[in-house]
């Protein structure tokens, strides 16, 4: 186990999003008709990393619902992430910790996606160990629906890990090929670009053998633990086919920088059963790469935390990869 590292901004208070207020007229007229009544209050959502409205919404009917708006012109890669996402959860297995969708609109050029609201709250760190067992729970329950996929899910054409992978994720290879600058590195890692090369590379291999469905995108800020202890998967716009255990590291990521034994945690995990022995190495190898390198190129419609959440999750790979190798 390591010290507790916090991150530099509080997930739950990393994002930047418009006020209800600010939204075309028409559009909040056209969200209150749809849910039946007026929009009396709105309680925009803290955690986040996209400047998308997003907020639960309170009308004078007593009704709450959580509400997701991006402009069509200025954001259109998140109304694709949002209608995305309405596919996604229309389709999920009825009973998941998932939020249930109620309805999308075009209106005002704006697209929004409804959905039930969970009365949650966002994980704060370190980790609370009740929260963080509800949390790997919740993904138990995931794992085992998804790792046969549902035909209705089938029908989507998801992509597959391996070749996100080989697009997107791995960037130690492009840095070593000198096609990348290199992040600054910690000094127990700093001669080890030829060992993360060679981990990260084992990533597309071990992720195409999988069968199942994972939510490709399972962090701390998309967990949501209601006021019963249960524990909510929330923003689910990059399912895709991939081993389950893939999911898992990301999500201990954070229980690793709050020094909690990430290792031991992993491995008594139902996702990582039947994972190749150094399946957790090469998944650290990857996604250090790719937030490290990322950090520098945010996209400016992204919260100005980004960068730095980034650099920070890329920290703690390198960390609890390095301590796993022996490096540190």
């Amino acid at each position: 186990m390591s010290p507790a590292s916090p991150p530099p901004v509080p997930y739950h208070a990393t994002a930047r999003r418009p006020a209800w207020e600010t939204l075309p007229a028409t559009l909040r007229a056209a969200i209150g008709d749809r849910l039946g009544a007026p929009v009396v209050a709105a309680r925009i959502a803290g955690a986040g990393f996209t400047r998308g409205f997003a907020a639960v919404l309170t009308t004078t009917a007593g009704d709450r619902a959580f509400v997701k708006a991006a402009a069509t012109a200025e954001q259109p890669r998140l109304v694709d992430w949002y209608a995305r996402e309405a596919a996604v959860l229309d389709r999920l297995p009825d009973g998941l910790p998932a939020p249930r969708p109620r309805w999308t609109l075009d209106e005002a050029g704006w697209f929004a996606l409804c959905l039930d609201a969970v009365d949650g709250h966002t994980p704060r760190l370190p980790w609370d160990p009740a929260e963080l067992t509800a949390a790997l729970a919740a993904y138990a329950e995931v794992a085992a629906a998804l790792a046969a996929p549902p035909a209705a899910l089938a029908r989507l054409g998801l992509p597959h890990l391996a070749d996100l992978a080989r697009e997107d994720i791995l960037w130690w290879g492009e840095v070593a090929a000198g096609r990348e600058p290199s992040p600054p590195l910690p000094a127990p890692v700093r001669d080890r670009l030829p060992d993360l090369v060679a981990l990260e590379s084992r990533l597309p291999a071990y992720a195409a053998g999988a069968g199942g469905l994972i939510h490709g995108d399972l962090r701390l800020d998309n967990v949501l633990v209601d006021g019963t202890g249960r524990a909510w998967l929330c923003d689910w716009t990059w399912l895709c086919h991939g081993p389950a255990w893939f999911d898992l590291a990301g999500l201990l990521l954070t229980a690793y920088a709050s020094g909690l034994d990430a290792d031991a945690l992993f491995a008594r995990h139902p996702a990582a059963v039947g994972a190749p022995p150094d399946a957790l190495d090469a998944t650290l190898a990857a996604l250090s790469g790719y937030f490290l390198t990322t950090a520098a190129s945010a996209p400016p419609t992204a919260s100005p935390h980004l960068p730095a959440h980034q650099r920070w999750s890329g920290e703690q790979s390198l960390r609890w990869l390095a301590r796993r190798q022996g490096w540190a």
